[in-house]
């Protein structure tokens, strides 16, 4: 089953995120996952949550996709993403 790893940003350091996102997405592709939502507009339809750039990534299952999120590849962009970002990243089994 599919599994997804959804993440809300807000770029405090555009420079950084810029050197992120060089970096993040060979890590991606090693790990067999794929963009489906890289940022684009975001319209609130209800509750407060703000208008931020918003990631949508799936993956073949919630194993490949937690293999990646914790892999050697993905930690250091990890840590850019970080510094760069306040950022809420979760991760959901499909149906």
């Amino acid at each position: 089953m599919a599994a997804y790893i959804i993440a809300t940003i807000e770029v405090t350091d555009p420079e950084l995120f810029e050197t992120y996102r060089a970096q993040v997405s060979p890590t991606i592709d090693k790990h067999g996952g794929k963009y489906l939502v890289r940022g684009g507009d975001v319209e609130v339809l209800e509750g407060d949550q703000p208008a931020r750039r918003t990631v949508v990534l799936e993956f073949e299952s919630l194993e490949k996709a937690r293999g990646w999120y914790y892999s050697e590849d993905y930690a250091g962009p990890k840590e850019l993403r970080i510094k760069a970002t306040e950022s809420n990243v979760m991760i959901v089994n499909g149906v």
